[in-house]
This record gives structure tokens, sequence and C-alpha cells, in this order.
């Protein structure tokens, strides 16, 4: 009777131990999320200001690769569960508009795309933007964010990971797929007689 009695503790014991690990690995994936999302809305919101159009596509490109590389940490593990079931109520969203706005501006001619969907469900195409999706990234990141800083980690990470799977995973990926074919036509599709002259210039100022 009283080794099933130490069984059960010791059981108990390593199951306490695992909760904490577990809570732990996730804690400091919050903090690394939360890290990456403050670095992509700085990075956006600069691309926004218009004061580097020379340097937007480059830009936007990489905050959203990492961000997807962000989000797919989060659609690799198990689903994150809220303590008390419910979302505890973060305060208005902040307003995205300005950032789209700019965003547009800065991509005036080149914003628009056209998108498939669901490649799985259904070949229906439909219209994007990247300012658009950007704005939408951005959004859903500072809402985990504000959880974030409000101590709410757990819950910051459960926001993170649902918007992820549900909407901005989508929109990231949508967007830097146009992203990355417009870099490709601005070098790929150059007249030869202009590269060659740009060399040569780089070469002999």
């Amino acid at each position: 009777m009283a080794t099933d009695h130490t069984d059960e503790a010791q059981a108990a014991h390593e199951t306490d131990a695992t909760s904490v690990e577990e809570l732990l690995e996730l804690d400091g994936l919050a903090e690394l999320t939360a890290h990456e999302a403050s670095i992509f809305l700085t990075s956006v919101t600069e691309v926004a200001s218009g004061t580097s159009p020379d340097t937007a596509l480059p830009v936007l490109t990489l905050a959203l690769s990492q961000m997807i590389v962000a989000g797919a940490r989060l659609g690799a593990i198990q689903d994150v569960v809220l303590v008390e079931r419910f979302e505890t109520d973060a305060g208005p969203d902040i307003d995205v508009d300005p950032l789209r706005d700019g965003l547009a501006n800065v991509l005036s001619g080149i914003d628009e795309y056209v998108d498939v969907v669901d490649p799985l469900t259904s070949g229906e195409r439909a219209a994007g933007s990247i300012s658009g999706d950007v704005a939408d990234v951005a959004l859903a990141l500072t809402h985990g964010l504000k959880h974030f800083a409000a101590g709410r980690r757990v819950e910051a990470l459960w926001w993170w990971q649902f918007s992820y799977l549900s909407a901005w995973g989508d929109r990231a990926t949508a967007s830097l797929r146009a992203l990355q074919s417009i870099l490709s036509h601005v070098r790929l599709d150059a007249d030869d007689e202009a590269v060659g002259e740009a060399e040569f210039d780089a070469l002999y100022p």
C-alpha cells in the first residue's frame, strides 16, 4: 500500500515537472515571437513612412519572410490552450489605416495582385494587395503584443498561433509571393543594354 502511494506521488511530481517545463518552453517562445513581431512592426512602419522608397521591396520581403518563419514555429507546436478557456479583453485594436495607406502610396502601381483563395479546395481567384496584407498582419501581431505587455504570455502565444493559422499566416505568405514576383521582374526583365551600361558605369565611374 505504501508503495502505491509512493508511486502515485512520484507520478504526480513528474507530471508537475513536465507542466512546468512546458510552460517555460511556451514562455520562451512567446518572448521570441514578441521580439520578432516588434521588429516586423518597426520595419513595415519605416517603409510606410516613405523615407526610403528604394529599399521598400527588400525590407518588406525580409520582414515578411522572418515573420513567416516565426509563424511556422507556432504552427509546428501543439495547440496552445488558454487557462481560462476564453480570451481576456486586450482593449481596442490600433488603427492600421495609416500604415495601410502609407504602404499603398509607396507601392503605388505594384500593390495589387491576384491570389488563389484556397489552393486545396478551390481554384477561385481573388484580388489582394500587399499593403492590405501587411496591415492585417500588423494588426494581429499588435493584438498579441498587448497580451504580452500585460504579462499574459501564454494568452499572447495562443492568439498569435490561432491568428496565424486562421488569417495572418495566409496573408503574409500571399503578399510575400507577390513581392517575390515583383523582385523577379525587376531583376530579370531589365534591358540587357541598360544592364551593361550600369555595369560599365560602376566599373569606370
